[in-house]
Order: C-alpha cells, then sequence, then structure tokens
C-alpha cells in the first residue's frame, strides 16, 4: 500500500504577510460600508443614528489593531524575560504578568485613565498633547490603548514563554554548537519557531481583545458599545440599540476570525 505525500507548506513570506494585511484592510472596509448600507436601512431608532454606530465599530476595530499590535511587543519582551537563567531578569516580567493577570480589565481602564497619570508625570503629558488631536477623545484613545495592550501583553507573555519552552532543548544546544550565541541562537532559531507554535492562541487573545475594547465606554471613548449605549439612553429603546451592538460585534469577529485562520494556517508547522 502506497502512500500519498502531502505537499508541504512553504513559511509565510514577508510578501504574504503584506498581503494577508492589504487583503484584510479591505475586507473591513467593505464591511463597514456595507454595515453602514444595513443600517441606514433600518427602522428607527437605528437608521437616522447608523452612521454612529459605525463610527463606534471603527474606533472598536483601531483600539484592537494598535492595543493588540503594542501587546504582542510587550508579549515578546516579557516572554523573553520569563525564560531568561537570571532571576533579576525574571522578577519584572513575573510582577508585570501577575499584576495584569490577576486584576479585572475594568480596574486596570480606570487605573490608567484616573490615577496613571497623577503617579507617572510623563504619561499625563502624553494624554494632554493627546488632547490636542484635531479629534475628540485623544487622552480617552490613549487611555484606553494603553490598559488594552498592557492587558493583553501579559496574556500573549504566557503564551510566548509556553511557546519556546516548546522548542526542543536541541534547536538551542545545536545552534550554540555552530558558533551563534545565546541571544544569537534565541532570536534566529527558537524565537521564530515558537511563534509559529503560538499563532492559535495569540489569536484566541486578539479576537478576545476586540470584545474586551467594550469596557473602554467606561471613560466615556466613543466605541461600539458606547455609541449603542447613547442610542438606548435617547431614545429608551434597548433592545433593537442592543441587538444593532450585538450584530455588530459579530460581524467584525467573523471577519477577524477569517483572516486570523488564514494566518495559522499559513504559519502551521509541517507534521512529520
Amino acid at each position: 500500500m502506497t502512500s500519498v505525500a502531502r505537499p508541504r507548506r512553504t513559511p509565510m513570506s514577508g510578501g504574504a504577510l503584506a498581503l494577508w494585511v492589504i487583503g484584510a484592510g479591505i475586507a473591513f472596509y467593505l464591511l463597514f460600508l456595507l454595515i453602514t448600507l444595513i443600517l441606514r436601512k433600518a427602522p428607527e431608532p437605528i437608521g437616522s443614528r447608523a452612521d454612529l454606530f459605525v463610527q463606534g465599530a471603527v474606533m472598536t476595530l483601531y483600539l484592537t489593531v494598535a492595543s493588540g499590535v503594542i501587546g504582542l511587543i510587550l508579549g515578546v519582551v516579557a516572554g523573553l524575560m520569563k525564560t531568561s537563567a537570571y532571576w533579576i531578569v525574571r522578577a519584572p516580567a513575573s510582577l508585570y504578568v501577575w499584576l495584569m493577570r490577576g486584576t479585572p480589565l475594568l480596574v486596570q481602564i480606570l487605573f490608567v485613565y484616573n490615577a496613571l497619570p497623577l503617579l507617572f508625570p510623563p504619561f499625563k503629558a502624553l494624554m494632554d498633547w493627546a488632547g490636542t488631536w484635531p479629534i475628540e477623545g485623544g487622552p480617552e484613545i490613549i487611555a484606553g490603548i494603553t490598559a488594552l495592550a498592557l492587558n493583553v501583553g501579559a496574556y500573549n507573555a504566557e503564551v510566548i514563554r509556553a511557546g519556546i519552552q516548546a522548542v526542543p532543548r536541541g534547536q538551542g544546544e545545536a545552534a550554540r554548537s555552530l558558533g551563534l550565541s545565546g541571544g544569537q541562537a534565541m532570536l534566529t532559531i527558537i524565537l521564530p519557531q515558537a511563534l509559529r507554535i503560538v499563532v492559535p492562541p495569540l489569536v484566541n487573545n486578539v479576537v478576545a481583545l476586540l470584545k474586551d475594547t467594550s469596557l473602554v465606554s467606561s471613560i466615556a471613548l466613543l466605541e461600539l458599545t458606547l455609541a449603542g449605549n447613547r442610542v438606548s439612553s435617547e431614545t429608551f429603546k434597548p433592545v433593537p440599540s442592543l441587538a444593532t451592538i450585538g450584530g455588530v460585534y459579530l460581524a467584525l469577529t467573523t471577519v477577524l476570525t477569517f483572516f486570523t485562520d488564514q494566518l495559522e494556517r499559513r504559519t502551521k508547522i509541517v507534521s512529520r
């Protein structure tokens, strides 16, 4: 009995990654156009307030992308620190992960918005500068992205630490036998393999992050949930407002999941 060899998947190149990003951007642009058309045709109180829902949905996506990218960088740094052989390197990362995972995200958002500017003057200066932006809610955007990125970064750190530890120890030993230093072996041999291993849980973190952005409404940042709440408060009709919020979140997560699934498949390690 002969077995049919499966074609090997090639690693995702930089060009393919760029096409993936461009495709996702076009898909979300078309999605927002479709949402606008559908909501404008909806009966009152939704139809006349369709632009408010779309504005909130766009802010939700901005928050997800910005905090997701920063959270990935934080996660990689903290994950590498947690695998260090030196406790003085591991300790700050462990403290960061413990604080972020052990406290509610809502409390973190309120702390970053209300308390961090008082405790850390450079952050207050950053929020003051954001207040001069020609868009509404600059300080709230900075506070929201900061809190969300710190939170998801802690979860990413644990995922990346687990991925690094899942790479066979022999990979590092082989790299060192070729003359690479410990840092070079980690950055060029171990970390790329670890990132491919942890793509599925990182994707789950991004999808959860999109839904967690709803908590930023607590600092009066006009994202999707706050937009719906305003409509509900103005019209005293919570059912259509909440149904619209849920439907738009579902559309956003569906498109996001489709593209993250494509990324997951392309970066999947070929089983031997």
